[in-house]
This record gives C-alpha cells, structure tokens and sequence, in this order.
C-alpha cells in the first residue's frame, strides 16, 4: 500500500489504551461515543476475528494497524458487561500529525454512522421485459340518458397484447369527487354497458379500462361529465315502407305486423277502426317501449279496412293509417250466350261476376272443347273485354266454350259454361279472278348502246357490240359494206337479253370496212353502223406470196406477184 500506517506511540493515550489494541479505524475517522467499549470487547469463544474489510473505491487506504503482542486466541475473556469507561478524549484543535504525503481522509461529522465495512452487494439478475399492457378504448360515447341511467359505448383498443382482453371495467365518480367506483367487480367483454340506479341532476365523470392478464390499460374519458335528466323526444310512427301501401293477405292467412315508433317519456298507443276500438277477440295488440305488434291469426273478409294507429305523449301525438285487404278467388262470369255463328267464327258475350272476390277483376280466360275430343283449351289467356270473338274453327266440328274470371288470387272455382253449341258447315265459295287491264307492251326497235368503230390487228379475231330494244322482238340483220352477212363461218351472230354481238373471225384486209346492225320488227326498224380497220404485221412469209406464169417467148421475163393480205404488187424475176 502506498500509504503509511502511524505508530501507536505517536497516538494520545485513552485510558484503555493498556488494553490490547484493536483495529484501527479508518484514516481520519472519530470513534462514536461508547465505541471504546465495542472496540475493547473481545471476540466471543471460538469466533474467528474478522478479517480487514478492503477499503472502497475512490477512498483513501485505511492505516495499518500495529501488530499485536500475542495472538487472539491467547487472550483473557472478556465479560458479558464490561465496565463503562469514560469517552476518548476528542480535541478537534489538535489534528491527529500525519506523514507527509499521506492523503487526508475527511472525519464525518459528530453522530453520522461510520463507512460500512461489509462486502459490495452482488449486481441484480437481468429480468425479462414484462409485456406492454393494451391500450386504451377508443371512440368512448353516451348513447342515451334517461332520469335514473345512461348509456355508453365504445370501441375495442387498437393493441390488446398477447393474452388478449379479460373485459372492460367502466368506473363512475360524481361531479366535484374524487371517489371512483367500479359498476361491474368483474371485466365483461360487451362494448355497451348502462349505469343504472342514478339521481336526476346529478353529475357523472366516466371512464373504462381494459383488462388483460399483462395489466391494465390507460383509461378512456369523456371530456364533459353526464349530466343524468330525461331527454324529451316527439312521439314519431316509423311506418315501414311495405305499409304505405295497401296490405293484402288471402282468406284464412295470418296478419302480423310490426309497426316501430319513438317518443320520450314512454308513448301511449292506441288503435282504432272507423273511429270504434278493436274486438279484441279477433285482433291482438302487442305493444312494447319501441315498436307495437298487430296480429290476426286467421284473417276473415271482415277484417279488410283502414286501421288508425296514435302515439301520444302529454297532448303531443303522431297519427298513421294502416290499410289491410282480405281477398279470395272470384266467382264465375254471368249470363254467357253464343251471339254469333259465321264461318269459321264465334262471338260469344257474358257479364261480370257477382262476386269479385274483395279484389278487382283483372281478366276472364275463355276456352272451348270439341264434341269429338271432349277436352278444353284456352283460346283466351286474359281478357279483359266481357266479349269475344273466336276464329280458325275447323269445319264440321261441333264446338262449347266456357269463361273463367281471375283476380290477384287466381282464376274462379268454377266457370261459366254456355248453353248452345256452335256448328261450323261447309260453304260453297265461288273463285272469281281480278281482272287486270292489259298494258301496250308494242314498241319499235330502238337502239340504246350503238356500235363503234374498231381498229383490229390482222389474224386475231374481234366482236362487234350494240344493244336494242323493242316490243315485239325485233329481228337482227347484220351487214357489210351494204351487203348482208348470210350463213358464213367467218362471222358469228349472236343476241341475249337485247344485247347483239358480231365475232370476226381472224380477219384479213379484206374484212375491213363498214358493218351496220340493223333491227326490224312490225312497228319498224332501227339500225346501227360502224366502221373497222385491219392492220397488216410487221414482215412476209412465203405463204403470202404465190407468182403467176407468163407465156413462153415474152420479154422482159417477169413475174407478177400478188400480196393478197396487203394488196400490193411486186414485180421481181422468176427464179
């Protein structure tokens, strides 16, 4: 250690300081009175002495103390209770002289405890974050104030932990308080909850927790205390839309109908028909705070009518008319005869039925059977005439027909039958024709597309084309050069639907010219003309040349040819 220890000669003598020394305090310390007598004790039989607590961090070395003369087991014991002794003597003038260099501890003041001397307390295990509690409710509302309770609701906190909620506990305090009170001992799960058992007037803070089994949440509160005092309200009927109508049941069906309505305090209700209340022993009435019920377990034809409903409250009231029909089938139509029998016809006529069945009539169904076959078809689905007439009856059957009335319910029970028959009989029927005057068709020939003239080349055969029109057909002449075209395989003459045409079969030079198309019929005659040229080719074969002999003995000696197709004439020597 760097600092020294004093030695105890040096130190005043306390009259106890015949006595075996005792460790020595820390540098600097003063003894607390007494603590000479706790210092003088020895250790009890077969205690160990302590060993030297090591001084603490940031403190200065405690002086050693001086080694003692024998060991601690060797000395005399000491008795239960010593003697008092008389205090250190403590002079705060003179300071305890200390070695230079040795470092000063400060001396606490009179009375405080002396620095512990026991080991450092080992450092505290880690624990595992607990989980974080839910949060608060959200959307905390009052939904009705009465004059004894009110409502509240709201909705589930957005984290609810691990475990889940246990519930929500709602607590109450009066205005002007600070004592809380919980409504319900245990969590319940509903977001709806209703205090009840208040006093009028009163004030009332409000606030919900949420439970888990990690802890409790934040509590949600409303802004402004409830002010506990009934809300008065006008009586309202809340007819169902189905009902502004008129309500129609069948015999025998049961009526039961729900009617809702508002009002604050609790409304009266009251029914009545024309003015008079209901038979009780037909009609039941159910009425609760909200809604009433009105119900009949088998509805008559009787109980059709208009029903006033009234809630009111303090001279305030609300009126609504419920309009029930009670409807059946109809009967049948009256008074049905066979009018009219003509051809392959019937007029059959008939009356209303003289019960609708409490429902407006909405047509009649008519049908008729054959005497053959004996079964009935509808040859009128709904009419809504009290007259017909029924065509396509076949001839030589005997026919009967009855009508059906039908009304929301349906057709009748039964029908109206009639009482004669109808017999369709064969008549003769004469054919005449209409007669249709007879257009002038007679018309002379007349040409409505003319020819034209043709350039051809010599060898490749071309048609000539014009058409014509006339009444009766007229007759078609072709000619060339002023010369008809008789039965020649050259020339080809054809006529469709008016249109004439002439094929010139690989014409040669002397095919050229003017050719006329000439029309004749007995009203008279019409014609055409056009003119074509022929063209010779490029060069001469030898089969356009042929030579002509000349008699013996003349001079000069020449031939005379003749090109046919061009028309010219060579003269060049014979070979």
């Amino acid at each position: 250690m760097t600092g020294k220890t004093a030695s105890p000669a040096k130190k005043p003598a306390p009259a106890v300081a015949k006595k075996k020394a005792a460790p020595a305090p820390k540098e600097g310390a003063a003894p607390k009175e007494g603590a000479a007598l706790k210092e003088e004790a020895a250790p009890k039989e077969g205690a160990a002495p302590k060993e030297e607590a090591a001084p603490k961090e940031g403190t200065a070395p405690k002086e050693e103390a001086a080694p003692a003369p024998a060991p601690a087991t060797e000395e005399p014991p000491v008795p239960e209770h010593p003697p008092e002794q008389p205090p250190a003597p403590t002079d705060e003038s003179a300071p305890i002289p200390m070695e230079a260099g040795a470092e000063a501890t400060p001396v606490p003041a009179e009375g405080s405890p002396a620095p512990s001397a026991e080991p450092p307390a080992p450092e505290p295990k880690l624990e595992k974050p607990k989980e974080e509690p839910p949060s608060c409710p959200l959307s905390l509302a009052v939904e009705e104030v009465s004059e004894n309770s009110f409502t509240l609701t709201w909705k589930a906190p957005e984290q609810m932990g691990r475990a889940g909620l246990d519930g929500y506990v709602v607590e109450i305090c009066k205005d002007g308080s600070s004592d809380w009170k919980a409504v319900n001992q245990e969590p319940f799960l509903s977001t709806r909850c209703t205090v009840p058992d208040l006093s009028s007037g009163d004030k009332i803070h409000v606030r919900v927790v949420a439970v888990s089994a990690s802890g409790t949440s934040a509590p949600a509160t409303l802004e402004q205390p409830v002010l506990i005092r009934e809300i008065l309200q006008l009586p309202k009927i809340r007819m169902p839309r189905h009902l502004r109508e008129t309500y129609i049941r069948r015999v025998g069906d049961a009526v039961n109908i729900m009617i809702p309505f508002q009002g604050k305090p609790q409304p009266e209700v009251s029914w009545s028909k024309g003015g008079q209340p209901l038979d009780t022993n037909r009609i039941n009435i159910r009425t609760t705070a909200r809604d009433t019920i009105f119900y009949i377990r088998q509805a008559q034809r009787g109980d059709s009518g208009k029903y006033e409903l009234t809630v009111h409250i303090n001279g305030a009231e609300d009126k609504a008319t419920l309009d029930i029909q009670v409807v059946e089938p109809p009967g049948p139509p009256q008074n049905l005869k066979l009018v009219d029998v003509w051809g392959f016809n019937v007029a059959l006529e008939w009356t209303p039925p003289a019960d609708n069945g409490n429902a407006e009539i909405k047509g009649y169904r008519v049908q008729k059977s054959d005497k053959k076959s004996g079964k009935w078809f509808t040859v009128l689905e709904r009419c809504t005439r009290t007259s017909c007439t029924i065509s396509d009856l076949i001839i030589g059957n005997t026919y009967s027909f009855r009508v059906f009335s039908e009304n929301i319910c349906g057709l009748s029970d039964s029908a109206a039958v009639a009482s004669g028959v109808a017999h369709i009989e064969k008549t003769k029927t004469t054919y005449q024709s209409e007669k249709i005057p007879q257009r002038d068709m007679m018309e002379p020939p007349k040409f409505t597309q003319p020819l034209t003239d043709r350039t051809t080349t010599r060898g490749y055969s071309t048609h000539l084309f014009c058409s014509v029109r006339g009444f009766p057909q007229p007759k078609i002449i072709w000619l060339k050069n002023q010369m008809e075209i008789r039965e020649d395989p050259k020339y080809i003459a054809l006529i469709d639907q008016g249109v004439c045409s002439l094929e010139i079969r690989k014409p040669g030079p002397f095919d050229g010219g003017v050719y006329t198309c000439k029309a004749v019929n007995p009203l008279g005659e019409a014609s055409v003309d056009c003119r074509l040229d022929v063209k010779g080719k490029s060069g001469l074969g030898k089969e356009d040349l042929w030579g002509i002999a000349l008699p013996k003995g003349s001079a000069p000696a020449q031939h005379h040819l003749h090109h046919g197709k061009v028309g010219r004439v060579f003269k060049t020597p014979l070979l």
